[in-house]
């Protein structure tokens, strides 16, 4: 499921283009346009196991080019197809959501079936596919630890891939580590995976009022963050580092059941990782003074935490 923090980045992100942007048609339907953002994640999350499925199943295509040789060789005619029924990867496709999502979603229109082939091979010489097909029984861990070698091994790290994804999906570079926590729990619990639902009801509530809060409470939030920059001028501070202050002070004020504390880590780690190298001491400096200030003037008011929001 969707946390918390790819919330804030995608936030964050869309304001970034938002705010960037001098064409006023940028700022219609922004909550739509946050929608559609995490729909694409869904959409790139269903092609990755559409992905992994087709190159699974072409071992029974391998199979059958290879019989129908005019010269065959005894490997040609006894190619193992084991993996093309890996029973794991069948749990995860017939669950009636997956199934669904493909229907709707169409993969088998974009994906490259070369390169399909290709990582089929480079997988079939290796020497854990190997073993995996001399044993003739199915055992589940060896279902699972199987296809997680083949996505973790031969689709993740193969650049032929890498820049065939990003074609389809430019949210792949910020999704990417996120996707492979996803299809590793849905590997690992195929019939316990929240698929459709990688984002709750709360958690879209939490997206959707992070952003319209960060847009009607801006003039507000910069004036707080704008006395506390001494002999910065909030002009030349890098656009994502305004962008992310502001969602930090509106986490103080307007977020009740968020700790200040996990709201200063959390922008502190996204600064870091967003922006420039000095961003995460800066925006930790900003967001620690802004939040004593509030603090002592008893502006924040959090309700008791509860694990999951």
């Amino acid at each position: 499921m969707i946390s918390r923090r790819n919330i804030r980045v995608k936030v964050m992100q869309l304001l970034y283009i938002i705010e960037s942007a001098k064409d006023p048609e940028c700022f219609k339907n922004l909550v739509q346009q946050l929608e559609n953002n995490f729909k694409k994640t869904g959409e790139l999350f269903v092609y990755l196991i559409y992905f992994l499925t087709e190159v699974a199943k072409y071992a029974e295509q391998d199979a059958r080019i290879k019989a129908n040789k005019n010269i065959t060789s005894f490997e040609d005619l006894n190619v193992n197809t084991k993996i093309a029924g890996n029973q794991i990867l069948w749990q995860i496709l017939e669950l009636p959501a997956i199934q669904e999502a493909i229907k709707n979603q169409k993969p088998e229109t974009i994906i490259d079936r070369e390169l399909v082939k290709k990582i089929y091979q480079n997988m079939a010489v290796s020497s854990e596919y190997k073993n995996y097909i001399l044993v003739q029984s199915r055992d589940a861990r060896q279902e699972k630890a199987i296809l997680l070698f083949i996505f973790n091994q031969f689709i993740l790290l193969n650049e032929d891939f890498e820049a065939h994804i990003e074609d389809y999906f430019p949210n792949w570079q910020d999704d990417g580590g996120l996707m492979m926590q996803f299809i590793t729990e849905i590997i690992q619990k195929p019939n316990s995976s929240s698929f459709p639902e990688l984002l709750s009801k709360d958690k879209w509530m939490f997206a959707k009022d992070l952003l319209v809060t960060a847009i009607e409470k801006k003039a507000y939030t910069m004036d707080m963050i704008k006395p506390k920059l001494n002999n910065w001028d909030a002009e030349r501070i890098a656009l994502l580092d305004m962008i992310i202050m502001r969602l930090g002070v509106c986490e103080f004020l307007y977020f009740e059941t968020i700790p200040t504390k996990v709201t200063i880590n959390e922008y502190i780690d996204i600064a870091k990782e967003y922006s420039t190298p000095q961003s995460g001491h800066f925006v930790n400096g900003i967001l620690d003074s802004i939040h004593k200030e509030l603090l002592a003037a008893g502006k924040i008011e959090k309700i008791e935490f509860k694990p999951g929001h």
